[in-house]
């Protein structure tokens, strides 16, 4: 396997192994319109960190863990709907990104790597971040997943049984923003949420018990990002976009799939 290939399927690796798990509370919660919010905060952090010459990794995830607090702090004053909350920050986001690089006159910036990600030019920096905050994700889910999960079935009771949901439902919300950061560089801002919920909703058809649907969500999650690679080398189609069509194909087999 040529090293381009390698460092790509390490990185689309290390996304799909925590996106699929954490896709698993995405779907169950409803949470797909939050997570796109996020991801387009993310251009934002592009913006800034060119324009404040700092680490992109770093800027991104500043700026995704930031609008992270920000729509959790605003969901709780309640003083709108929160699709609208959502949709209002989203497309803001979005576009103050879009702005802002236009003040970076002397940067040349490729915005479609951005839009649509860029797996196959992966750093070793970019694998460091992806690999390290996937493995931080992993090992957080892995600690609250009771705490989680009784959030999930029924807030009020699980806050009744002494669980803290508060806290429980931010870190959850932490959580998507890092993986929303660190994914970017693989399916790009517009496509980051699909890895996260094409797979998860796809498990789901074939799991009885929320460990088996997380632990199938990256399995699939895998499959999907081998599979786009192998189109996207043979094909000479792009690669991130790759990915997300295979992970959609396999949503689709999975159709025919009858459940005992």
């Amino acid at each position: 396997m040529p090293e381009l290939l390698l460092t790509a399927m390490l990185a689309g690796s290390g996304v799909a192994i925590v996106a699929g798990p954490l896709g698993c509370f995405v779907v169950w919660r409803k949470m797909a319109y939050f997570g796109d919010t996020l991801s387009h905060s993310a251009l934002l952090g592009v913006a800034l960190g060119l324009l404040l010459d700092i680490d992109l990794n770093l800027a991104i995830i500043v700026c995704s863990l930031f609008l992270a607090l920000l729509l959790v702090s605003l969901q709780e004053r309640q003083k709108m709907a929160s699709d609208t909350l959502l949709g209002i920050l989203a497309h803001s986001s979005l576009s103050l990104g879009l702005v802002a690089v236009s003040f970076a006159e002397n940067v040349r910036i490729d915005m479609m790597s951005y839009l649509f990600g860029d797996i196959l030019a992966t750093s070793p920096e970019d694998l460091f971040w992806i690999l390290g905050g996937g493995a931080l994700v992993l090992i957080t889910l892995a600690c609250l997943w009771r705490p989680l999960l009784a959030m999930t079935i029924h807030a009020e009771l699980a806050q009744v049984e002494g669980f803290p949901v508060r806290r429980t439902k931010f870190i959850l919300t932490l959580m998507m923003a890092l993986v929303i950061a660190v994914a970017m560089k693989i399916v790009g801002v517009l496509l980051i949420t699909s890895l996260m919920i094409i797979p998860a909703a796809t498990a789901q058809r074939f799991s009885r018990t929320p460990e088996q649907m997380a632990v199938t969500a990256g399995i699939i999650g895998l499959l999907s990002v081998a599979g786009g690679l192998a189109a996207s080398w043979q094909l000479d189609t792009p690669a991130g976009p790759s990915v997300v069509v295979c992970s959609f194909l396999i949503f689709i087999l999975s159709l025919n799939f009858k459940r005992n």
